[in-house]
């Protein structure tokens, strides 16, 4: 019996490291039949992922960007902030906006992200033009991002603002306006008046928002709340 390949030594995980690094899909499923080992590591490798976190990692503008390229299925992505110093800046996710997957992307969480500006959101969210799910809440950005997720997202479903002290009435206006799927709105922390509800809700009666100032009205049960 020959002696075995030193390619054949290598563990899974390494293996899964490897063909992450191929870009034909052709040359995949040809290493996936070579045996059941190279078959589960194409299994493992980013470019079959649909979900990928970053979240408790701790990660840079580079290193990210690298792995969500190879990440070509990729449906759901999480850079949200941790304690670990996941930190990611406008240059990021300029960076990631450029991978082949982002246009396929359902969810995005940017959660916490306060290194980011409406310069990176903008370049990521004008892309991602099947994006239903989108938490943004903790960050710095401003009506410039909410437009553009208003002019790029048909298909939003929900979108989290907690605690974005700097978007207004006019960009909540025009996101409710245009993105007709909208089902619930995370607007918490922010500094909207609460007679902004009052024109969300003639929009779209059916939406569902969740606000601090909401509960503090005499007849809360009046207004939906998630």
């Amino acid at each position: 019996m020959g002696e075995e390949a030193e390619i054949d030594r290598l563990p899974i995980d390494l293996l899964a490291h490897i063909f992450a690094l191929i870009t034909s899909f052709t040359d995949l499923a040809q290493a996936r039949s070579v045996c059941k080992k190279w078959k589960q590591g194409v299994k493992q490798s980013l470019a079959r992922r649909e979900t990928l976190s970053f979240a408790g990692w701790r990660m840079d503008d580079d290193s990210t960007a690298r792995l969500v390229r190879h990440a070509y299925n990729l449906k759901e992505l999480d850079i949200s902030r941790s304690r670990w110093g996941c930190q990611i800046s406008d240059n990021g996710l300029c960076q990631i906006s450029l991978a082949k997957c982002v246009s396929n992307l359902t969810s995005i969480s940017l959660w916490g992200m306060t290194g980011i500006t409406d310069k990176g959101v903008v370049q990521l969210i004008s892309r991602a033009n099947s994006l239903q799910h989108l938490n943004i809440g903790g960050t710095f950005i401003t009506d410039e991002s909410l437009f553009a997720i208003a002019n790029s997202c048909p298909h939003l479903k929900t979108i989290v603002l907690w605690s974005c002290r700097h978007v207004t009435e006019s960009g909540l206006l025009v996101l409710v306006n245009k993105c007709r799927k909208l089902e619930s709105i995370n607007v918490w922390g922010t500094r909207v008046p609460v007679d902004c509800f009052l024109g969300l809700l003639t929009i779209s009666p059916a939406l569902q928002i969740k606000s601090r100032l909401l509960l503090d009205v005499g007849n809360a049960s009046l207004w939906p709340v998630v």
